[in-house]
């Protein structure tokens, strides 16, 4: 399931893919396999990802039911 959150919320503070990598330490293509859903990132770096853009874990990874 791709994962629009992270892509606003990254977009919204105008960081590009390999900036918000930068900063969590991971690559440029793990950035985009999560945002694609094609990646499950590890709890710590959620958690990372959550203080680079200001949001919890609830607001970028919980998926609702539908």
């Amino acid at each position: 399931m791709k994962n629009l959150k992270l892509k606003a919320a990254r977009a919204a503070l105008d960081l590009s893919q390999q900036e918000l990598a930068d900063k969590v330490g991971v690559s440029r293509q793990t950035i985009n396999a999560i945002e694609k859903g094609d990646y499950n990132p590890t709890i710590n770096l959620c958690i990372a990802i959550c203080k680079v853009l200001g949001k919890t874990l609830d607001e970028l990874f919980w998926e609702e039911d539908s």
